[in-house]
């Protein structure tokens, strides 16, 4: 099991308001506690932060407001004593604006050589005004930013599909891969034993830069710059590159890959395979509804695709980027079907009933831990923290609230900072002793009945079930190796065999009937929600999952 730490959310040492890597250093018994073979950190590299790290100045170092390099490997270190290894992100489809490859570009004018880094083009029109085509970018509005010249003239266009501070590099420029594999070396020197490359599936861009000609949705890519072969090009240069440094260095690094195909399963083959990514997310749990069969062909479609190959998936039900799964699953419209190629940035509207969400999602967690495969849990889920949808416009942060022009509220909602006690001291624990500063988002006013410490005095609480769901996928042998087996034991239930161990998920509203050819030689030995585990015989509540085994 991996564990995501949102950098500046999780724990600050220092009272600024903003988590740090001395904050993780001070929790890692709380990670190890948790079960946690590896945490992955969102980027913590300099930036000015207009996208919380995803826009990079320097790949080599650590922003201040995290800390330094030498925190940064006593951290390696230290979690390594717990048997915890740490995993990085990069971000290999763009840089910031305030990037000096970027800077260098914009001072040096068209033509130059800095500029071929970059995405540069000459707007269409009389005098180059408009956009050299019609993209959009994935938060809003045009892909394209033009620039002023050196001589104070309107000048070339640049492209940046995510924002104008995010500008694309472009991989053709051989300066670009050869900094990139001199940052994997740098950090793999450190220690690191992986990284999760982010948005890779946007590197590479169709030849001549057409015009789209339709719409794209929010949050979504045109295929003009999506799966595009470019991308596996470079992909293919890492993998070589880790395999010669796993080689040479008697190490095990590996490379996972956020590749969006949840409405594309055959597409995830191209991105995971002996030659690409060991890994990638399988995303699709996060956009199937509260039903078994959208949950039975997400984990088909999966596995369908990976298992041949003897390959292992990576999943997931929440991340920084998603709307936390409580909330998502207390959702009204929880059971429908959702749209095909919905973004997962933009949620739905539908009124949330969080006690129902919250049941759900321990049903939910109890039977991803149950797949083949790995697993990634974001900070927090452990708590059972709903996502924060009444924020005030005026502290939400993120990029994807401003470039809507406020149409979709953002991400900022499930990085709320965690609470780690049911004081109110410190933000809950969240920054050290009175006089701290705010965290950089407010928290919620009941934050301190939801903290670690509150669950922690309570042995039926989602952190303890967590804890004990996944030091059980640890030692049930059944649950290792690749296989999965169906059961078919009524309308609108999941069930599946894994060796000799039997996963029951009923995401009805009524209870179910185990047959008792799955409980013979076998015993309950979670339930989801264990104050209703001396019910569970020979049923399974509404929304509720149940581990048998020997």
């Amino acid at each position: 099991m991996t564990y995501q730490v949102y950098v500046r959310s999780f724990a600050d040492s220092n009272g600024d308001g903003l988590g740090d890597l001395a904050g993780i250093r001070s929790r890692l018994p709380y990670i190890a506690a948790l079960g946690a073979d590896a945490i992955w950190l969102n980027p913590c590299y300099p930036s000015p932060q207009r996208d919380h790290g995803y826009d990079v100045t320097d790949y080599f170092d650590i922003d201040p407001e995290y800390g330094t390099l030498e925190i940064f490997e006593d951290l390696v270190e230290q979690a390594r004593q717990y048997g915890i290894r740490l995993l990085m992100d990069v971000v290999p489809n763009h840089c910031s604006s305030d990037h000096p490859w970027f800077l260098e570009a914009l001072a040096a004018g068209p033509g130059s050589p800095a500029r071929e880094r970059f995405w540069f083009r000459d707007g269409k029109g009389e005098s180059g005004e408009l956009p050299p085509n019609d993209w959009t970018a994935i938060f809003g509005g045009s892909a394209w930013t033009r620039v002023t010249e050196p001589d104070g003239s309107p000048g070339q266009w640049y492209l940046g599909v995510f924002t104008p501070h995010q500008p694309d590099l472009d991989w053709h420029h051989p300066d670009v891969p050869e900094m990139f594999d001199r940052m994997l070396r740098f950090w793999f020197d450190r220690g690191v034993e992986g990284f999760r490359a982010d948005a890779v599936t946007f590197l590479g861009k169709t030849e001549g830069l057409p015009d789209h000609g339709a719409e794209v949705p929010f949050g979504k890519g045109s295929h003009l710059f999506t799966h595009h072969p470019d991308g596996h090009i470079a992909w293919r240069r890492w993998r070589r590159l880790v395999e010669d440094y796993n080689r040479t260095n008697d190490r095990d690094v590996l490379l996972l890959a956020e590749a969006w195909t949840a409405d594309d399963p055959g597409a995830l083959a191209a991105y995971v395979n002996p030659e690409e990514f060991h890994q990638a997310f399988a995303f699709d749990l996060t956009t199937a509804p509260w039903r078994a069969d959208a949950w039975r062909k997400a984990i088909d479609d999966t596995l369908d695709v990976l298992q041949a190959e003897g390959l292992y998936p990576a999943w997931t039900l929440n991340n920084h980027d998603v709307e936390r799964a409580v909330t998502r699953y207390g959702r009204a419209d929880a059971t429908q079907l959702d749209d095909v190629g919905r973004s997962n940035i933009v949620p739905s509207a539908a009124e949330v009933d969080e006690r129902l969400g919250r049941r759900r999602a321990r049903a939910a967690t109890l039977a991803m831990l149950a797949l083949p495969g790995s697993v990634f849990l974001y900070a927090g889920e452990e708590l059972g923290l709903p996502e924060v949808l009444d924020l005030p416009d005026e502290v939400r942060t993120d990029p994807v609230h401003a470039r809507s022009g406020g149409r979709v509220k953002g991400r900022d909602g499930c990085r709320i900072p965690l609470p780690w006690t049911v004081s109110p001291a410190g933000s809950h624990g969240f920054s050290p002793g009175p006089g701290a500063a705010e965290p950089w988002l407010p928290q919620p006013e009941d934050w301190g009945i939801r903290s670690a410490e509150a669950l922690e005095s309570d042995t039926s609480s989602i952190l303890h079930l967590y804890r004990d769901a996944v030091a059980v996928r640890r030692k049930l042998t059944d649950l290792q190796g690749l296989d999965l087996t169906w059961h078919d034991i009524g309308p609108g239930v999941l069930a599946f065999a894994r060796g000799n161990a039997v996963v029951v998920l009923n995401p009805t509203d009524h209870d179910l009937q185990i047959p008792p050819a799955l409980l013979e030689g076998r015993r309950v030995v979670l339930v989801s929600d264990p104050s209703r585990r001396s019910t569970v015989r020979g049923t399974v509540p509404a929304d509720t999952c149940v581990w048998l085994a020997p």
